[in-house]
């Protein structure tokens, strides 16, 4: 089966931000993601990756003004001084945290700006940004995110973010595939699975039930199929990445994460 990580961003929000990676290892997972860790000093969130023999796995890239509904900028034109500093930042956190893979998002494209312009931002930015992650040897993702739940999103759809690593041109970029946001905007999950998972362009997984985000065993997906269909790419293509449980649990009572993993356990 594929190596599963806890979004703590999501799961365990009965807990402090911080306390939720002793709850993550003591359910077994083996590696971790989350939104942001801004809040907290690099040196704080390695120690509880260290105590508890955890992997960091993914995080983002500093969005912008995430409280005035800003959700990234890379496509933004007049940002740039903004962006840089921001990835710049990432790119510590990540070598203090050891991790591999940060998301780059897109942003949300703001009215009165032609889509050619906020194309060709976005793919000089993600060139800039490729070139300093690569000395560390950091992979930035970026992921097609829904209109539903991000209305106004730039990147929509996993063609075009396949067609715009062409554009960038850099190695060390790759898709985030999140299967949940699939479903919404595509659907196809599991041939599109069979599509891309074997180019070597997906850098990362993400999993979460449609259309309510919760855990991946109900609703319109299928999650244990899907994980089979994982299982058998992974083994034919050698994809040796993650998938991260980007899902709100349910059970929203203390403990209601842990009840709700019966669907990893029945794996």
């Amino acid at each position: 089966m594929p190596r599963f990580a806890a979004n703590l961003s999501m799961l365990y929000p009965e807990h402090a931000f911080l306390d939720r990676f002793a709850a993550a290892a003591g359910d077994g997972f083996a590696g971790v993601e989350y939104l942001f860790p801004y809040d907290w000093t690099a040196a704080d969130i390695a120690q509880r990756l260290a105590e508890h023999g955890l992997e960091q796995v993914l995080f983002n890239a500093p969005p912008g003004d995430w409280a005035a509904g800003e959700r990234g900028l890379a496509c933004l034109p007049g940002r740039e001084a903004e962006f840089q500093d921001g990835l710049g930042r990432a790119l510590e956190y990540a070598r203090v945290l050891q991790c591999p893979r940060i998301h780059v998002m897109a942003g949300i494209a703001p009215e009165g700006v032609a889509p050619q312009a906020l194309l060709e931002c976005y793919v000089q930015r993600l060139r800039w940004a490729a070139a300093q992650a690569a000395g560390q040897g950091v992979r930035l993702m970026i992921e097609p995110i829904n209109g539903r739940d991000m209305p106004g999103y730039f990147l929509q759809g996993q063609r075009l973010a396949h067609a715009l690593l062409a554009d960038i041109g850099a190695p060390n970029v790759q898709v985030q595939l999140d299967l949940y946001h699939l479903q919404i905007m595509e659907g196809d999950v599991a041939m599109t699975l069979r599509r891309d998972l074997p180019t070597g362009r997906v850098g990362h997984l993400q999993i979460a039930g449609v259309p309510d985000r919760g855990e991946p065993d109900q609703g319109e997906l299928n999650g244990p199929y899907l994980l089979g269909v994982i299982d058998e790419l992974a083994q034919d293509c050698g994809w040796d990445g993650w998938v991260g449980c980007e899902y709100r649990p349910r059970d929203s009572a203390p403990g209601g994460t842990s009840r709700g993993l019966d669907w990893l356990r029945r794996i």
